[in-house]
């Protein structure tokens, strides 16, 4: 008999400990379970993620008037890090100069073969013009040649003096046709000498366009301040490689750090519930334990098409109220916008509602029982709905349905 009690006593034991372990944690899992209606003020609110931006910033441009020289897009050869701080005048990217350096060749040979044409152009007009003043020097001659004719024959037959007079007349009709063919002819090579004179000072012209553009490659900071590389349409940062155009020639950005503002997209369900003035209260991934506040500045009136969105989404705008010099651009913020506050209410989880067809309930613990109570529901936000009627702040309500309901 002692034997078998020493073998009896030990499992009892066992057993014992186990089956008041089994209660208790039942008992704590169960409470665990349970929640209180709680009553008071109801936040309904929005939380969407945004990034910081400064709200003022300068623009840090590439090359202007790249478009009269016939260039429509430049490629970032060189760029500093982002964030690096610089000072006026410090160097930030420069442009890749493959293609300019190709209209500058092209050029230089233009005002070769222009100043080949206005040398050439120069020297027929002044072979012509010389001709013209010898003929005109002969028929001056001639002229006056046929005079000395003419007063000679005064004593000859009235024939022969007709003669000398109608040689006269000839030789000075040919000379003052000549003086007029010279004359247009000296306008004529004016005109020839300006327009190879043109054209050579266009082609100088454009030469020197592109060397002062060129010069623009180099890309130093117009004033002193922080490098947020530039966003392109579709939201990529503008790195090296990246391209830029005439229209849209900004590479990057100096942001004034002192008015921040969190830019963010509200989808299309949401939206009727954002308005200008909301106020916002503003967290962040890189910091947890600040906080901040914001204001709604502006909510746009018309839905983009956002990267990897499958919805229209409405950027909104929420600026800062504090300055705080740890705040830097790009930082992802979480945005809780607060839509309304309906005060003195009774609110519980979402997760304790259950429902039946258009009748929702909560399971309620009264006593040693479990109830299953109808009631009626108001205003939602995330995490919480209002009951506005079937519950009270002393009800004990399930998140979870107990196990004997949960399998029915």
């Amino acid at each position: 008999m002692k034997k078998k009690l020493m073998y009896i006593l030990p499992v009892l034991l066992i057993a014992g400990s186990s089956m008041v372990w089994i209660l208790s944690s039942k008992g704590t899992s169960s409470s665990s379970l349970l929640v209180t209606p709680k009553k008071g003020d109801f936040r309904v609110t929005v939380t969407v993620t945004g990034e910081l931006r400064a709200k003022t910033s300068t623009d840090i441009m590439g090359p202007q008037g790249m478009q009269a020289v016939g260039i429509y897009q430049m490629k970032i050869a060189n760029l500093v890090p982002e964030g690096t701080t610089v000072k006026l005048g410090d160097f930030v990217a420069e442009i890749d100069k493959t293609e300019i350096s190709g209209k500058m060749r092209e050029a230089q040979l233009a005002i070769q073969k222009a100043e080949s044409h206005f040398t050439q152009i120069r020297l027929d007009t002044t072979l012509t013009l010389s001709a013209a003043r010898d003929e005109l020097t002969n028929l001056k001659y001639a002229l006056e040649e046929q005079k000395l004719l003419r007063e000679q024959s005064a004593y000859e037959a009235p024939a022969i003096i007709r003669q000398a007079e109608i040689a006269h007349d000839k030789s000075r009709r040919a000379y003052d046709q000549a003086k007029v063919n010279y004359s247009t002819k000296v306008k004529q090579a004016i005109a020839k000498m300006m327009e190879a004179e043109t054209d050579l000072a266009k082609e100088q012209q454009k030469l020197s366009t592109l060397s002062a553009i060129v010069a623009q490659f180099y890309i130093i900071a117009p004033q002193a301040g922080m490098v947020i590389y530039d966003r392109e349409w579709n939201g990529r940062k503008r790195v090296v490689g990246s391209t830029i155009s005439p229209w849209d020639p900004t590479v990057a950005t100096l942001p004034d750090l002192s008015v921040m503002e969190s830019i963010t997209y509200v989808n299309e369900v949401d939206i009727q519930k954002i308005s200008k003035g909301q106020t916002v209260q503003i967290g962040l991934d890189a910091i947890p334990e600040k906080k901040l506040s914001g204001t709604i500045t502006t909510v746009a009136n018309i839905g983009e098409q956002r990267p990897n969105s499958e919805s229209k989404v409405f950027e909104v705008k929420i600026l800062i109220n504090e300055k705080d010099s740890t705040l830097r651009p790009a930082m992802t913020t979480s945005n809780t916008i607060l839509i309304t506050t309906i005060p003195n209410v009774i609110y519980v989880p979402i997760e304790a509602i259950r429902s039946e067809g258009k009748t929702s309930f909560v399971y309620i613990q009264s006593g040693n029982k479990t109830e299953k109570r109808t009631v009626k529901l108001g205003v939602m936000n995330e995490n919480e709905v209002i009951v506005t009627s079937g519950l009270s702040v002393n009800d004990k309500v399930y998140l979870v349905p107990p196990e004997e309901l949960a399998s029915e």
